[in-house]
């Protein structure tokens, strides 16, 4: 008896495997269709290699080379105040400021002369009267205590003689000095008197201070001394030092005044740990004739004031061949990731020269065509193809500390 139980389902397994072969026989032929390769968008930037100064940035107080108290070296009554001798008013070195009562001090210039004719009446009664006795000793009719005397004389007039001769150049001295002036040019602090005052000699009459010039004290990090061609503590005067721009925001409207640095004060600062450089501008009021070659007025006509905070840029010297580049494109700070030509990425090792806001300053040179990729790049392969797009890169106007250095 035919098993078919057991025949049914071999029956069944080799009809499907005919119906599948028939199916792959007579299925139709697929197109083979080649997948275009990946190509990423990049934002790359153009930037050209140029020279460069190197700027360092500080800011500081402005204040007078000198200051001084203006004092009287005699005492008296104020009979005159010049007009100039107010809190701001100006005035020229010699200038007269005060004048003192000059009755006692004519007096007493009368009694000096009167003094030094009695000392020289007396000088030439004892010379001659010496003349004698030394005349008369020589024909031995004087005796020698006549002619010690008459020698003892001789010296003790012409002691005061001189001591008379002191007294009056003391009292033409007090005289002068009953009018007080200028000793430089400059300007009024604070004044401290008025007419109908009574001065004694070394009591305060005004704080003055010169506008010769001024001076700014710049702090500068040890990390910034490379870029400045500046003394160290020895031969800390420069004859020809970088210039310094400062800038305020003065009378309503910023203001830019041109300065050079003179020289470095002879210790590190052990508060902050920096050096100070000391920015010069002259003529700071334009009071001098003829103007200073860098006058302390700016184009605005604003005067370099004392008291007044600037922050200053210092001219350090000029680097060749600097690329300006987005900071963002710094890559471990020390290479660039650029598009060649071919539109290729490639990377480019570069020397990094400073870093300030939103920029890098990097010494390196770009192949022909190169641009810098400025997108974030997580998987780098070199010679990858990428397809570049350009962008502006956004004009950044650097401010004083705003930086970093490396």
């Amino acid at each position: 008896m035919i098993r078919w139980k057991l025949i049914l389902p071999i029956i069944a397994i080799g009809v499907a495997a005919l119906g599948g072969v028939a199916l792959l026989v007579t299925a139709p032929e697929v197109d083979q269709i080649e997948r275009p390769a990946f190509v990423r968008a990049v934002r790359v930037v153009e930037v050209e290699a140029q020279a460069l100064p190197l700027i360092v940035h500080s800011q500081g107080t402005v204040a007078p080379r000198t200051e001084s108290e203006l004092v009287p070296e005699v005492s008296g009554r104020i009979v005159w105040s010049s007009p100039a001798l107010v809190s701001g008013g100006f005035f020229r070195e010699g200038e007269s400021l005060l004048r003192l009562d000059r009755d006692d001090y004519e007096t007493a210039l009368a009694r000096a002369r009167a003094s030094l004719e009695r000392a020289k009446g007396e000088w030439e009664h004892a010379k001659a009267t010496l003349e004698r006795r030394e005349e008369l000793a020589r024909q031995g009719v004087a005796s020698s205590s006549q002619l010690d005397d008459a020698r003892r004389q001789g010296r003790v007039s012409a002691a005061a003689l001189d001591e008379a001769e002191l007294a009056l150049r003391q009292a033409r001295r007090d005289l002068d000095r009953t009018e007080i002036r200028a000793p430089f040019d400059g300007r009024v602090r604070i004044e401290h008197v008025d007419v109908g005052q009574f001065l004694s000699r070394g009591q305060s009459v005004a704080t003055l201070y010169a506008t010769d010039y001024v001076e700014i004290r710049l702090p500068i990090p040890d990390s910034e001394l490379a870029y400045l061609d500046l003394p160290l503590f020895a031969g800390a005067t420069l004859a020809e030092g970088p210039t310094v721009t400062l800038r305020a925001h003065f009378a309503g409207s910023s203001h830019t005044w041109r300065g050079r640095i003179v020289r470095t004060e002879g210790e590190i600062d052990p508060k902050s740990r920096m050096v100070h450089a000391v920015a010069r501008v002259e003529d700071p009021y334009a009071t001098s004739e003829g103007g200073a070659p860098l006058a302390g007025v700016s184009d605005g006509g604003a005067p370099l004031a004392v008291g007044l905070f600037v922050e200053a840029e210092i001219e350090g010297p000029i680097a060749e061949n600097v690329l300006r580049v987005p900071r963002g494109a710094l890559r471990d700070r020390n290479y660039l990731l650029v598009v060649g030509a071919d539109d290729r990425l490639q990377k480019l090792e570069v020397e990094l020269l400073r870093l300030e806001r939103d920029d890098a300053l990097v010494r390196a040179t770009l192949p022909p065509g190169g641009r810098v990729c400025v997108s974030q790049v997580a998987m780098f392969v070199p010679g990858m193809k990428v397809d570049p797009q350009p962008v502006t890169p956004p004009q950044d106007e650097h401010g004083p500390g705003e930086e970093t250095h490396r």
